[in-house]
């Protein structure tokens, strides 16, 4: 490729500059792409770029001249791995740019959950402490980090990031073993004894068949009551009818979520329904720091400059 053609399908999903790639090439930008736009759009690109426009089989068999998707973003879910191999295609995402910032994320909807604070904002709001007849008024149940045992599925970066902070406060942490295995790694405990045994539990894995609804009733019945449960990796990992149940009846002691099952949320979404003080619902912004979108954007271009000089980084295919 002498001079590759590149388009970015939704480049209003990266709100930072992307660097000038280091070669010759033409390039295109696209603020958004339905799945019916994807052939139109992509027209003779030769490398084309998906934050998350998906790209089913059917899509890529339609689209013989491409010969790399460049992910900008970690996950990769929505592109048909095993076609990008049998047709050649060149597949990268984005890895460990945002460990810090997603673990920080998880921290504070952790913090906030175990002081209650979404509650005791609400009192406050309704007018509760100026009729209390003490100097301070007492309302939901608050709790220190220090003793708490952490449970966290998946030990990748943001994992480790977040065991660090916790560590720092004092908490126990532990690992969990991945859901229906039989033998246990060292340094993990298994996923019943997790669910068991975590006052909080923390989620960092990705999305697939078999972490798909991984936590659902039988499993949150599971946990530790009064535990609190925390999601910034994706949405399917956890039934959220399931969930809303659990709060509502008091299984558990609260939930802080970045990620829903479909983004953005469609009508009626169980947890955007609930309006629940001991739930707290951010719009999956635990990745977007200043700092980690700067970083995500250097690694799309170092992705794809690496592809252009035939050597490869965070390759999937």
């Amino acid at each position: 490729m002498s001079q590759p053609s590149i388009v970015f399908l939704d480049r209003d999903s990266l709100p930072v500059p992307v660097p000038v790639f280091p070669f010759a090439h033409q390039y295109r930008e696209i603020a958004a792409t339905t799945p019916e736009q994807i052939v139109r759009h992509v027209g003779d690109a030769d490398i084309v770029i998906t934050n998350k426009v998906p790209f089913s089989r059917e899509t890529l068999l339609q689209l013989p001249r491409v010969k790399m998707l460049a992910v900008a973003a970690t996950g990769y879910n929505h592109i048909d791995v095993a076609t990008c191999r049998e047709q050649g295609i060149a597949l990268a995402n984005i890895r460990h740019y945002g460990d810090e910032t997603v673990a920080e994320h998880a921290f504070t909807l952790m913090l906030a959950l175990m002081k209650n604070l979404p509650a005791y904002q609400r009192d406050v709001a309704a007018g509760v402490w100026e009729q209390a007849k003490q100097f301070c008024h007492f309302g939901a149940p608050i709790r220190d980090l220090k003793g708490a045992t952490l449970g966290i599925l998946g030990a990748g970066g943001i994992g480790q990031a977040l065991a660090e902070r916790a560590r720092a406060f004092g908490m126990h942490v532990q690992f969990g073993e991945r859901k229906g295995v039989s033998t246990v790694r060292e340094g993990y405990v298994s996923f019943d004894q997790l669910l068991a045994s975590s006052d909080v539990l923390s989620l960092h894995c990705p999305l697939n068949d078999e972490t798909r609804n991984m936590i659902a009733q039988p499993e949150l019945m599971a946990m530790k009551p009064g535990a609190i449960l925390i999601n910034t990796a994706r949405g399917g990992l956890v039934d959220e009818e399931a969930l809303v149940a659990a709060l509502k009846f008091g299984q558990l002691g609260g939930a802080g979520f970045d990620v829903l099952s479909t983004e953005p949320p469609s009508a009626g979404n169980p947890l955007l329904k609930a309006r629940l003080p001991h739930l707290i619902v951010t719009p999956h912004i635990g990745w977007a720091s200043q700092q980690a979108m700067q970083r995500l954007a250097q690694q799309l271009v170092d992705n794809i400059a690496a592809f252009i000089a035939g050597k490869e980084a965070h390759r999937v295919v």
